[in-house]
């Protein structure tokens, strides 16, 4: 996939900002500017730099449109999703990750309705009632990952982990709650089962670490999207709906990084909650859930030839 960097440009001349000013600003060597200048690849923390010194996103001063791998999953989904492309791979991953991620967390609609939601935008209610609840984080889900697939190739920072969780949470029971801050970081202690997480007034601090830490590898590879996930569910930075974002995270890393995605479906949920628990003394168990989900997902881009 090809980088151009003549937008960064073109905002600098709006700005009436010299490409020596931008690289005194911002301490980067002149070999950086002109691999910048060349439209070479340059490290992320250098467009985190640019995009924080000029108040903008990583997609308004760098372009991939160009030479872009048309076979890829991800050129795949949003092609799909723009053309509004009903049974194909786009659309199966809508409903599948949005019940298998929701019903880990406790929501009672089953497969089925979910698809009917999604396929009808209305609910389909058997005898038994439904919670209200279920079914606005299953559409707040359909549409997180819209903007997932929008900002694949974006930079994972804070405000996007933190954008997730406010369109996973919008207009719920919890959203009215002022203490549940939805959209920010917890305010309150939380337990994953029996184990502590993150104190609240330390989240920030971590979550710094660990994006920065991310963002420094030069390569990102399967196991270091997996120990990633880890490490945020470890943190937990969310009062609630960690899960479902840091699942929607890895899917994305997966994409942008053209590597096949997964999702943790019921046949591998104890796995993975196990996985999770023993991480800190054995990678294994959580890489080796995850590569079987991997495989199990394939299985469907094979169907699709996607």
């Amino acid at each position: 996939m090809n980088i151009s960097y003549d937008k960064l440009f073109e905002k600098l001349k709006e700005k009436e900002i010299s490409k020596t000013e931008l690289r005194k600003n911002l301490k980067f060597s002149t070999a950086t500017l002109a691999k910048l200048s060349k439209n070479e690849p340059v490290s992320m923390k250098v467009i985190e730099d640019i995009c924080n010194f000029l108040s903008c996103q990583p997609g308004e001063i760098m372009g991939m449109e160009q030479g872009i791998d048309k076979s890829t999953l991800l050129y795949i989904m949003q092609e799909e999703k723009r053309m509004k492309l009903k049974g194909g791979i786009y659309h199966q991953t809508q409903i599948k990750l949005a019940y298998n991620s929701n019903h880990m967390e406790g929501s009672r609609l089953t497969e089925e309705q979910t698809r009917y939601i999604y396929e009808t935008n209305t609910v389909g209610l058997d005898k038994e009632p439904v919670n209200i609840d279920d079914i606005i984080e299953t559409v707040n889900h359909f549409q997180c990952f819209d903007y997932m697939l929008d900002h694949a190739m974006d930079i994972l920072s804070e405000d996007m982990v933190k954008h997730f969780h406010a369109l996973l949470k919008a207009n719920t029971s919890d959203s009215r709650l002022e203490w549940f801050n939805v959209g920010e970081y917890k305010q309150r202690p939380n337990m994953v089962g029996e184990s502590k997480t993150t104190p609240p007034k330390q989240v920030k601090k971590e979550m710094e670490k660990l994006l920065f830490n991310y963002r420094q590898k030069e390569s990102i590879g399967f196991e270091d999207i997996v120990e990633f996930h880890y490490c945020f569910e470890k943190i937990h930075p969310f009062q609630d709906g960690n899960g479902r974002v840091g699942r929607l995270i890895m899917f994305k890393e997966c994409l942008k990084h053209n590597i096949t995605p997964f999702i943790i479906d019921e046949m591998h949920k104890l796995y993975y909650y196990r996985g999770l628990k023993e991480f800190g003394s054995e990678k294994g168990y959580l890489t080796d859930t995850c590569l079987s989900a991997q495989d199990r997902y394939q299985e469907l881009l094979d169907y699709f030839k996607a």
